[in-house]
């Protein structure tokens, strides 16, 4: 059964990857309408042009990418380079090692990066300048923001030697928790704490969006929890306390697309990072 799914996920093309991405949109999309957390007051639709925007520019990023990826495989797999070639390990605990270490070196680690290292910051305030955080707030990243997400993958899997399968099993799992964590999902307490335990919740999430810290810096995590509570960065309390956006940047332009993409770059938007 394992080495079927394997083989599947090594023959992935980038047209299921489109349809898993437009799919798990969908189902959020339309779970969130029915179940809102917050039940905003605005045009879904017009809130969505720049995510979506930036969606298509982090899909043309992907494609770019997924060629460098392939080169990178291809070296490690030539030159036996990276931990799961040292060592004999059976199929299912490399597979699971694998997404634990991606979602670490590619998703934990480099976000919290992008909250603490200035330059990075400026391009993922971005992110967090969304006033209404929905499904498609998952999709919200500039292009320099998910370019250096992209390049801590390269390094996750250089140093891990990953078949291509468990790169790709991880993407489509790190797709799917994005737009869950996002969601506007009025869950009951008790599910959202449960799954809280393993999982990033949506309620756990939210806080994440918090538009002053110390909220703001923490739960960093994309799929597992445990990241969040190792490393002493995990918090949960009301949901119904969050406000959404940031305290430094123009709430009412958070669906202008030209100024999200100039945020990076503006220099009378301050930041003590």
């Amino acid at each position: 059964m394992l080495v079927t799914i394997i083989d599947f996920f090594e023959n992935l093309t980038s047209l299921h990857k489109f349809i898993w991405i437009v799919g798990c949109l969908s189902v959020f999309w339309i779970a969130e309408g029915i179940y809102p957390l917050i039940p905003f007051k605005y045009n879904k639709w017009q809130h969505s042009k720049v995510n979506l925007f930036l969606l298509t520019t982090t899909i043309l990023i992907n494609v770019l990418f997924g060629v460098a990826t392939t080169g990178i495989f291809e070296w490690t797999k030539i030159n036996h380079f990276g931990l799961f070639r040292m060592v004999s390990l059976p199929v299912w605990l490399e597979l699971i090692l694998a997404i634990c270490a991606l979602d670490l070196i590619a998703q934990y680690l480099v976000h919290f990066l992008l909250h603490k290292v200035k330059f990075m910051w400026r391009f993922h305030m971005v992110h967090h300048s969304d006033t209404e955080v929905d499904v498609t707030t998952g999709t919200r990243h500039h292009p320099i923001d998910f370019i250096m997400r992209e390049t801590f993958s390269l390094f996750g899997i250089i140093i891990f030697g990953m078949p291509v399968a468990y790169y790709l099993i991880y993407r489509i799992l790190t797709i799917f928790f994005t737009y869950f964590s996002h969601a506007n999902l009025n869950l009951p307490g008790w599910l959202d704490k449960i799954i809280g335990w393993v999982f990033i919740s949506p309620n756990m999430h939210k806080f994440h969006h918090h538009f002053e810290r110390p909220w703001t810096d923490t739960n960093f995590g994309n799929i597992f929890s445990f990241w969040d509570r190792i490393f002493g960065t995990l918090v949960y309390d009301d949901p119904y306390k969050i406000h959404y956006g940031l305290d430094v940047v123009d709430a009412s332009k958070t669906d202008n697309l030209g100024y999200q993409l100039k945020i990076p770059f503006d220099k009378s938007i301050k930041t003590d990072r």
